[in-house]
């Protein structure tokens, strides 16, 4: 697909960029390989191939959001420097 500097500098302009002639060319013509390239690749046939988000297996070294229990409510007061038996007492900010 062949892209003119008009259209490049239409583009630019939208953007809010001010490009010399030259780059206007220059971006032309990258934009029209690009094109090219990717009417290439639609061109292949696709149908039996399935969708992936990366071409590489990731793992995650975090665990699982799972909720669980680890501390019953006695544990988690214990270490609190104000407390009622059931919440934390803390400062009234406001």
């Amino acid at each position: 697909m062949k892209i003119s500097p008009e259209e490049v500098a239409k583009v630019a302009s939208l953007a809010r960029l001010d490009l010399p002639q030259d780059k206007l060319e220059l971006f032309a013509g990258q934009l029209g390989d690009i094109l090219g390239y990717m009417d290439k690749l639609g061109e292949l046939d696709t149908d039996d191939v399935e969708p992936l988000y990366s071409p590489v297996e990731h793992t995650t070294v975090l665990r699982k959001d799972v909720a669980r229990k680890d501390y019953n409510r006695d544990e988690v007061l214990s270490n609190a420097p104000e407390q009622d038996g059931q919440f934390f007492i803390v400062p009234r900010i406001v």
